[in-house]
């Protein structure tokens, strides 16, 4: 979480496994050259170091690399893992953590649990094991590895849709990535839900959240009527009826063999929204609020329960000890409804009348930067503690965001902590760090209730985009609009204009030389792909830099996080001429 921060390790990155071993030791190397000593020293969790990174290219980027990685890594050692922190501020962690000292690391993962994927880029900071001579070709493969487009029919059951298409694209910093996306339709109602989710102490939480959060917004929004069908088809034992369609599927499910537990909660909850005999189901704001509530609930009552299968006990414990922050769009008609707890961010992009472009914030990021956000954590607490409850504006001391999923650390009581944790787990292969903040008199410190926004679109609302933190490091919002309106531009100019002449292979060919000749490079096809160039390849002036932007594709995989978070963006481009027949027709 970097918000006007300088640059350093995101909170909760603390598994880094035998690269950072590497990295430690060629750190270790090199300060013990510098400054004559057998060993470097190990740095409080404070660094001291100001210097700030400004990207200018030494003689080779390898160099610069090296350099900088040399410079600006503390490496600590605690806990039986290797922590590897940025001497620059800019990249907060969002989680601060510390423990007694211990050599060993352990790397074996239980049935159940998520295993250290193995890295793929550079995990060493020697300078001799870079050789970047990245194409403008490869640079380019790299950026748009991830990236997806979806077009949404015209008409939803007879009503023209208020939503063109999205895109998106994924840049990772961590390894495994740990942001999450997805977009799905409500079958059994109208509605495209769209979510982006940036977890934080490993993928667990968001990949959870992301594959379920969308299930308790759509049963939310049932009626009576259909909710007594789907109970109806459990008691019976029938199929399902359908709830939702996957246009963006967050990924391969890592919960096959717990799905069963997951439905059981779900079930529950409609069975509890039939008990309130509200014949339209939840209005879409109370939806939104209910279903971040009581899945984040879910999480937390799913590892408190007797569970004797290993598998949904392990990933069940990973899933409540890691976290994510969410940003969340539902948009039915010119209905827009943005559901946010954490600082994911959704903006607006507007033409006005005049033709000028403007952005309007739908979100408002729950950091200790946050006013409102700080009035409620001293409203919720006893006034002893306004002292203690942000320190180095980090809740509690430790983490970023003031609201977000699971991390039931700032939740539970220290005696349900111990409870729970006491039952035999293996929290150093699991990966769980126990680690209670001082000052932890009240809990819960942490919530995962959203702030629910409604905006009405306009035909002038053209584009909304969801990102990640990441992006929101790196670019301002009103920089994200310009971005956008710029990629359009852009697209439109390198789309041959053929309207006036019939096309043929030699009228073709000669716009191509035309293009050619006058410099023009293959604009991004993908809106999103544009905004991560720029977010990593920009210099302070918002110029474009080669050499930066393949140097922060190939940076060593511990050093990268040190510059960058994990990326995710999504941009929904809306139909005007749909949303003004709705004012038209009333």
């Amino acid at each position: 979480m970097l918000r006007g921060l300088s640059r350093e390790v995101k909170p909760g990155r603390r598994h880094r496994g035998t690269a950072c071993s590497t990295l430690a030791e060629s750190i270790r190397r090199v300060r013990a050259a510098q400054a004559g000593e057998k060993r470097a020293r190990v740095r409080g969790w404070k660094t001291t170091s100001t210097c700030q990174c400004s990207f200018r290219m030494s003689s080779t980027v390898s160099y610069w690399i090296f350099n900088s990685a040399r410079n600006r890594i503390a490496v600590l050692q605690g806990g039986r893992r290797l922590y590897s922190r940025g001497a620059t501020n800019r990249n907060q962690p969002k989680w601060r953590l510390s423990s007694p000292a211990s050599s060993t690391l352990k790397t074996g993962t239980p049935r159940g649990g998520f295993a250290l994927q193995k890295a793929y880029r550079h995990t060493s900071t020697e300078e001799e094991d870079f050789h970047l001579h990245l194409s403008p070709d490869q640079v380019n493969d790299m950026l748009r590895a991830g990236e997806a487009s979806h077009k949404i029919l015209d008409f939803n059951n007879g009503v023209p849709n208020s939503v063109l298409r999205f895109e998106s694209n994924q840049l990772a910093a961590n390894s495994p990535v740990e942001d999450r996306q997805g977009v799905a339709s409500c079958v059994q109602t109208n509605g495209l839900m769209f979510g982006i989710f940036d977890g934080h102490g490993g993928h667990a939480c968001a990949q959870a959240v992301s594959e379920r959060l969308f299930y308790y917004m759509a049963v939310s929004l049932m009626s009576h009527q259909t909710l007594e069908q789907m109970e109806e088809a459990m008691e019976n034992m029938k199929p399902l009826l359908p709830i939702l369609q996957w246009l963006k599927h967050p990924g391969d499910s890592i919960y096959k063999d717990v799905t069963s537990v997951h439905l059981d909660h779900l079930r529950v909850y409609w069975q509890e929204l039939l008990d309130l005999h509200m014949e339209m189901g939840l209005s879409i704001e109370e939806a939104l609020m209910y279903s971040f509530q009581r899945l984040d609930s879910d999480i937390s009552l799913e590892i408190q329960a007797p569970l004797e299968d290993e598998v949904t006990k392990n990933l069940s414990l990973q899933v409540a000890f890691s976290g994510a922050t969410a940003c969340m769009a539902h948009v039915n008609g010119v209905h827009l409804h943005v559901a946010n707890a954490g600082d994911c961010r959704a903006i607006l992009g507007v033409q006005e009348d005049n033709g000028g472009w403007s952005c309007l914030p739908l979100t408002r990021d729950h950091n200790a930067w946050n006013e409102a956000e700080l009035s409620r954590l001293k409203r919720e607490h006893p006034e002893s503690e306004n002292r203690t409850l942000i320190i180095d504006d980090r809740l509690l001391g430790v983490l970023i965001p003031c609201r977000a999923f699971g991390d039931v650390q700032l939740k539970w009581s220290k005696e349900l902590q111990r409870s729970v944790l006491g039952r035999g787990f293996d929290t150093e292969a699991l990966n769980i760090y126990q680690f209670t903040p001082p000052h932890y008199y009240t809990p819960p410190y942490l919530t995962a209730k959203p702030e629910v926004t409604y905006h009405r679109l306009r035909p002038q609302d053209k584009f909304l985009v969801l990102a990640s933190d990441g992006l929101w490091d790196m670019l301002g919002n009103e920089d994200v609009v310009r971005l956008v309106v710029g990629h359009l531009s852009k697209v439109a100019c390198h789309k041959p204009d053929l309207d006036q002449r019939p096309a043929n292979l030699g009228l073709m060919q000669s716009l191509l030389l035309q293009r050619k000749a006058s410099g023009l490079q293959a604009a991004d096809q993908n809106a999103a792909t544009h905004l991560i160039r720029h977010a990593i390849g920009s210099n302070e002036y918002g110029e474009m830099e080669p050499e930066r932007l393949a140097a922060m594709l190939t940076l060593p995989e511990d050093v990268a996080r040190m510059y960058r978070d994990d990326i995710t963006v999504m941009v929904v481009f809306f139909n005007s001429e749909s949303i003004d027949t709705y004012y038209k027709e009333g």
